[in-house]
């Protein structure tokens, strides 16, 4: 009887073990999720779509969405209507918008199923006018998308018209600067993300070559006239001057991406050549960098590039991919200073993680394996930030790009 007791008592403490550490379970919900893949050197055709249930944390194959060339960055409008695609293929790149309209997106409970289609419907493309883009995003109206290319270190803005096509390009702006120390991939400015203000007045552009997130002026008022402004010209013009106004990170960094903590206190940029997370104060104006810290683990001294960043919905946690290492770098954030403490690295599964995604409810993170082809999920300790992974999913070809379908 003791011993039954015992066992009964061990049983409930690790049951409420796991409740206080936030792993306990959740009502089922699924979603539509979108995978962007480079089709140049791959048997690939496009967008994939896949069905992911939070019950599992699985993936389940729709099959092709869209047949489109090179589609490295997809990204959903918030009206959950619309989906972009920056077609990455050199001089001849383009964007492409899709119709979402009847395809099924979140369903709560778990006798519901996905339904409708998961075709996307071709809406119209335009030339990306510049080479390689690599991120897409949207102003805070909704009005706007607008794009980083790489190659050609620019940044453009097209309007989006009420039935989701692009409209002409209002804006088109070239990163300037002086160039990084790093001679092979700093020769030139190479914008690599961008994001606009939550007040949607400024626009960041993470530039690679230049060492800097540079800050546009942004005004979305002047789409009456079909000419946003981007820059510090006076009046709506679609040639502008480039920023004056930069954080400046650390010679040879390389920034890639960025992400906002959410209160915009602060904001974190993630270096692809040296492979660190920079923190800064203050994202509304320039101002110096408060620390900068390794996304690797102590003494590792291979090849890496640093990918992806992002902040869990809870505020608490910062992760980044590194492609080399081929891991998830977990940081603890401290919400007072904004400064980051790493507690460990976790293996992706795979190799190449260029891209991961959070899912909508904050409970995994789903790495793509660019050369391994596959995508693996991770449940999120709520309380720690750790990763333990719960699934992996084979055969999906070159996987660079995921998205959720939101909320309808």
């Amino acid at each position: 009887m003791k011993l039954t007791r015992l066992v009964f008592s061990l049983i409930l403490g690790v049951f409420f073990a796991a409740i206080s550490l936030g792993d306990s379970p959740s009502p089922s919900q699924k979603f539509l999720v979108f995978v962007g893949t480079y089709t140049d050197k791959t048997d690939s055709k496009g967008i994939y779509a896949y069905e992911f249930d939070t019950a599992t944390g699985k993936l389940t194959p729709r099959g092709l969405a869209a047949e489109t060339p090179n589609p490295s960055w997809v990204t959903i409008h918030p009206n959950g209507k619309f989906l972009y695609a920056a077609n990455e293929s050199g001089k001849q790149s383009t964007i492409t918008a899709f119709s979402l309209n009847g395809v099924s997106g979140v369903f709560g409970g778990q006798k519901v199923e996905l339904r409708g289609p998961t075709k996307l419907t071709l809406l119209n493309q335009l030339p990306a006018l510049g080479e390689d883009p690599c991120y897409l995003s949207f102003d805070k109206t909704g009005k706007f998308l607008f794009v980083a290319n790489y190659t050609s270190g620019n940044v453009v803005v097209f309007p989006i018209l009420p039935d989701g096509k692009l409209g002409p390009a209002t804006a088109n702006v070239k990163d300037t600067g002086t160039v990084g120390p790093n001679k092979e991939r700093q020769e030139a400015p190479h914008a690599h993300w961008v994001q606009v203000s939550d007040d949607n007045r400024f626009a960041y552009v993470s530039d690679l070559g230049l060492d800097a997130v540079l800050i546009y002026r942004f005004d979305p008022s002047y789409a009456n006239y079909g000419r946003p402004m981007l820059g510090y010209s006076e009046g709506p013009s679609a040639e502008l001057p480039a920023s004056t106004d930069r954080l400046i990170l650390s010679p040879g960094t390389g920034p890639r991406h960025a992400a906002f903590l959410a209160n915009g206190d602060f904001m974190y940029v993630l270096g692809e050549l040296q492979s660190t997370v920079t923190v800064f104060k203050n994202r509304y104006e320039p101002g110096s960098s408060i620390r900068q810290i390794s996304a690797l683990p102590m003494g590792y001294s291979g090849r890496n590039d640093a990918a992806e960043i992002a902040i869990h919905p809870n505020g608490k946690w910062l992760f980044a991919s590194n492609r080399g290492h081929d891991s998830i770098a977990v940081f603890a954030i401290d919400p007072q200073n904004g400064t980051l403490t790493p507690t460990r690295h976790y293996p992706t599964g795979g190799k190449e993680p260029r891209h991961f995604a959070l899912d909508p409810t904050g409970q995994f993170l789903l790495a793509e394996n660019q050369n391994s082809n596959s995508i693996v999920t991770f449940r999120i300790n709520q309380a720690t930030g750790g990763l333990t992974e719960v699934s992996a999913l084979d055969g999906v070809p070159s996987p660079v790009c995921l998205v959720f379908l939101p909320n309808p």
